[in-house]
């Protein structure tokens, strides 16, 4: 499936310019493409997790994103969706929001090997004659139609009106555009709806120096059934650093998701088959609540890694009670569901005495020992492929040793796949 159609049908996209040949160019290229983050804070938050989920998707299909962090643009503010001037941050202040949004997104994407890039254009924009850019650049720019950009308008009708300085925003984002086609072969900028007219106007900036097409994406503002913006809470906003909102507290904002976002925000904010998620769309009560473990539990995977994950996943069910998560809902999931398993006799199971556990057995030996594999060498490759789960962890290599700190209840959960299970009661 075309990446394009991926977001489609995962909800992210809500306008595109020249579709046809977009959709074309992604079926014959490997494109690259980025999107603009704001160093405005030291961390990004949940409403970033739209263009930063749509540039992973891009990545897993092969393409290679940019994730743009806006050191320049941020010394001088972007007036979209704003009705008033944005704080003015010193430029150690961009500078060190700069480095820790580096980190952040360093958890989302592999910007090794070549796989994707993240670049800062103050190096070019700090660099910029002020002159020769009005002369090159700022001619190809007519104030009458910049001045009918959503952006702008809403500044112009407000109290404070635009400040001059404001005003620039979109020529150098469009800069931006230029540079990263003319250095990075890039032919595909993103963003939120807010963005429309500065993407535009990059386009237009290519098409009028370069003679060549790119090409926009923008997304919907996504808001809860309630109206509320993503990410807000009556404790503030929901932020991805952990020192700022704590795994569990994380883990609980997507528990507490409102019953009738669940799938949408399925789709949205993990990567789960959607055939899985769809559903997820009828099902109610206890099941419902099940999927929003999963919801939670997947999107603290995504952000604070797994361990933290389980952790919270853990804390959870103490505080509130065991949620028994049936083995069939959203199987792709990873989430623990080992206690689920502990009361289903049907599930096969073996004995094994805890004085072996304590040598250590390897996993791969496992999981063939207990039929879950044909051979030993089949139950590498499952390994090496990520197919291989203890107690809803997944097994990274193949020299993993299970052992006594693995039994939960006094039983290990096995998993191949999907929907191979196998219990071992632990003696």
């Amino acid at each position: 499936m075309n990446v394009i159609d991926i977001l489609k049908e995962r909800g992210f996209i809500e306008k595109t310019t020249h579709e046809k040949q977009l959709i074309e160019l992604f079926e014959k290229h490997r494109v690259t493409c980025y999107i603009g983050f704001d160093p405005t804070a030291s961390s990004l938050h949940v409403g970033s997790l739209i263009p930063i989920m749509a540039l992973v998707h891009m990545q897993r299909q092969g393409h290679r994103p940019i994730a743009l962090v806006g050191g320049g643009t941020g010394l001088v503010g972007d007036p979209s969706g704003k009705t008033e001037m944005r704080k003015m941050l010193t430029i150690e202040e961009i500078e060190e929001n700069t480095e820790a949004l580096r980190k952040q997104l360093s958890r989302f994407l592999d910007f090794n090997s070549g796989k994707g890039l993240i670049v800062n254009n103050a190096d070019w924009l700090t660099e910029l004659k002020y002159i020769p850019f009005l002369r090159d650049i700022g001619r190809h720019f007519m104030v009458n139609r910049m001045i009918k950009a959503e952006s702008y308008r809403m500044r112009l009708e407000s109290e404070e009106g635009l400040n001059f300085i404001e005003f620039n925003y979109m020529l150098l984002q469009a800069y931006d555009f230029l540079m990263l086609f003319d250095t990075k072969g890039c032919r595909l900028q993103m963003g939120g709806s807010d963005q429309w007219g500065n993407i535009i106007a990059g386009i237009e900036l290519v098409r009028r120096t370069r003679r060549e097409t790119v090409f926009g994406i923008t997304f919907p503002l996504i808001t809860t059934s309630t109206g509320e913006k993503m990410g807000k809470t009556a404790k503030g906003a929901i932020w991805l650093d952990a020192a700022r909102t704590t795994p569990y507290d994380y883990y609980q904002y997507w528990v507490n998701t409102d019953d009738r976002d669940v799938a949408r925000f399925l789709a949205l904010f993990t990567f789960l088959p959607m055939d899985e998620i769809r559903a997820t769309e009828t099902i109610t009560g206890a099941e419902l609540n099940s999927a929003k473990a999963i919801l939670a539990y997947e999107a603290t995977l995504l952000a604070h890694g797994e361990q933290e994950a389980l952790k919270a996943h853990r804390a959870a069910e103490s505080m509130f009670g065991h949620r028994a998560i049936p083995l069939q809902l959203l199987p792709s999931s990873t989430v623990p569901r080992d206690e689920e398993i502990q009361d289903d006799r049907s599930v096969p199971h073996s004995v094994i005495c805890i004085e072996r556990l304590k040598e250590g057995v390897p996993a791969f030996k496992m999981f063939h020992n207990v039929g879950l594999t044909r051979s030993s060498s089949e139950a590498r490759r499952l390994i090496e492929q990520g197919g291989a789960y203890i107690n809803g962890r997944r097994i990274r290599t193949v020299d993993t040793m299970i052992t006594d700190k693995d039994v939960i209840n006094m039983q290990i959960i096995l998993r191949a796949g999907k929907k191979h299970f196998h219990r071992i009661e632990v003696k």
